[in-house]
């Protein structure tokens, strides 16, 4: 049985992915729907994917922070298996489960889909994702977005790099009012 991998990505409503500007987390839009249903998401057993400068973002953000200070959702995130693909990373690294692996990311993520007994999430990522949606490894986009325009503080595209894609919807959510999920299946326009 080969493991379904979800893409999901963070954005404003313009696309991007982060801001340089006085949003803070989630743009200030975060609601208790919205930790709620992440906490869900988080709640299943799964694998975690980083591409290296995901991972060290990461690292960063969250790895100096004791558990009490992060979303549930984030906590669950960080404690589960990961595997980061890197060819500049090395072993140990400072999260709890995770695994450097080197090499081609096509490759690397071909045979993790084909032995993992969970689903593969990645949680951002962008250039690596890019590669896997364009090698039709990425089953699942899952794109929640803010409801915030960053035309001048919006940085990292989440679309910005990838290929040319059709999208099926699959699931859509609305929480908190104002802030939606949308969960596609994407395929490979022209092919």
């Amino acid at each position: 049985m080969t493991a379904t991998y979800t893409f999901d990505v963070f954005c404003s409503l313009d696309g991007f992915g982060s801001h340089h500007g006085d949003w803070g987390g989630y743009w200030g839009k975060q609601g208790p729907e919205l930790l709620e249903h992440r906490r869900g998401l988080f709640g299943e057993q799964q694998r975690m994917v980083f591409g290296a400068s995901t991972y060290r973002q990461n690292e960063v953000m969250l790895g100096s922070l004791p558990d009490e200070h992060l979303d549930e959702w984030v906590v669950r995130m960080k404690n589960m298996p990961a595997t980061i693909v890197s060819s500049t990373l090395r072993s140990p690294l400072n999260w709890p489960d995770a695994t450097v692996v080197s090499g081609d990311a096509v490759d690397i993520i071909t045979r993790l889909k084909e032995e993992s007994d969970v689903p593969l999430r990645s949680h951002g990522s962008l250039s690596l994702n890019w590669a896997l949606m364009a090698a039709g490894l990425v089953d699942f986009v899952q794109v929640t977005v803010f409801p915030v325009i960053t035309g001048q503080t919006g940085e990292d595209p989440i679309f910005g790099g990838a290929g040319d894609f059709d999208l099926e919807l699959v699931d859509s959510w609305t929480l908190d009012g104002n802030t939606m999920e949308l969960t596609y299946r994407p395929t490979l326009h022209g092919a």
